[in-house]
């Protein structure tokens, strides 16, 4: 996915005219941004994705590779429209998106299992926006043995066997809404994510910005699964543009290195920290030095 990002004293409300204060052109899109931010960390992260066959898939593929991200996967389908983004950004770092996505690009998955080896691979991650690629990449990935973790953002399919497909669940606030209908009452949000991580028989989260992210364990017995909160780092945002991203990439390529859920969310959680105060989806996201001295200090 392209973005084109828009910088606005305020989001628009109104259908009028609005002057930007700054203007950039950057890769985007869940999966995409997530593996940019493991291989800022110093991981390895190939990514497995469908565009179309133009100049937006060109400077997509550009960008990405020039993070070190293997794009040996991205398999363009000519006659199709690459994704793209108008994204603002308020001075308070909040933003509003509008996406096109070709709804007419294929989505049968079944290149996949002879195109792409789960050899020397150790963890995948998938977002929603092509579901029946995630549903094959997941379910491989877990009869490998491998943690299968879904960044659950809207539109969360109802059903399906996406989110069946993942050993991990990482909902945004909105991803959980959109899913469970549950309010914006904490008592609400914890007993959604709980029912949530029972019926899956997963190992479930929500992200919650400032507010830190909750967990949900009900993997191995679901008679007495509780949520737990993981205070987020106290930071001021800047720019809260691809932090949920960050967050992923950095929570998967934890768990691929050995680390617990805890310690994986700790360090996911630092890595967004960063994020939000730096300008950029992708050129905020820290290193691992940046992100290690973060951790180190609290």
């Amino acid at each position: 996915m392209q973005d084109f990002v828009f910088s606005t004293p305020q989001l628009p409300q109104r259908a009028e005219k609005h002057r930007a204060t700054g203007f950039s052109i950057v890769g985007g899109g869940p999966a995409a941004t997530a593996a940019v931010a493991i291989a800022k960390l110093g991981g390895h992260a190939s990514l497995v994705a469908r565009v179309g066959n133009d100049v937006i898939a060109d400077a997509i593929q550009r960008e990405l590779e020039d993070y070190g991200v293997d794009c040996r996967h991205l398999r363009r389908f000519p006659g199709f429209q690459s994704s793209v983004s108008a994204v603002f950004v308020d001075a308070q770092g909040e933003r509003l998106i509008v996406n096109h996505t070709d709804a007419s690009l294929p989505t049968d998955p079944s290149w996949l299992e002879s195109a792409v080896s789960l050899e020397g691979i150790d963890v995948v991650l998938a977002d929603t926006r092509w579901p029946d690629g995630a549903i094959a990449m997941l379910k491989r990935a877990r009869a490998a043995g491998l943690p299968a973790v879904l960044d659950a953002d809207v539109p969360v399919p109802k059903t399906g066997s996406l989110l069946q497909s993942a050993t991990h669940v990482a909902f945004s606030m909105a991803g959980l809404k959109d899913y469970s209908g549950c309010s914006d009452a904490m008592t609400d949000i914890e007993s959604a994510l709980r029912q949530t991580a029972i019926s899956l028989k997963a190992w479930c989260c929500v992200t919650m910005g400032a507010s830190g992210v909750l967990i949900a364990d009900a993997r191995f017995e679901q008679s007495n699964v509780t949520a737990r909160t993981v205070p987020a780092y106290p930071v001021k945002p800047v720019d809260t543009l691809g932090a949920g991203d960050v967050w992923h990439g950095a929570f998967a390529l934890a768990l691929a290195e050995g680390a617990d859920e805890m310690a994986a969310v700790r360090a996911a959680s630092a890595a967004a920290a960063i994020k939000v105060t730096r300008l950029g989806g992708r050129a905020g996201a820290p290193t691992r030095v940046e992100r290690d001295s973060l951790l180190e200090s609290k």
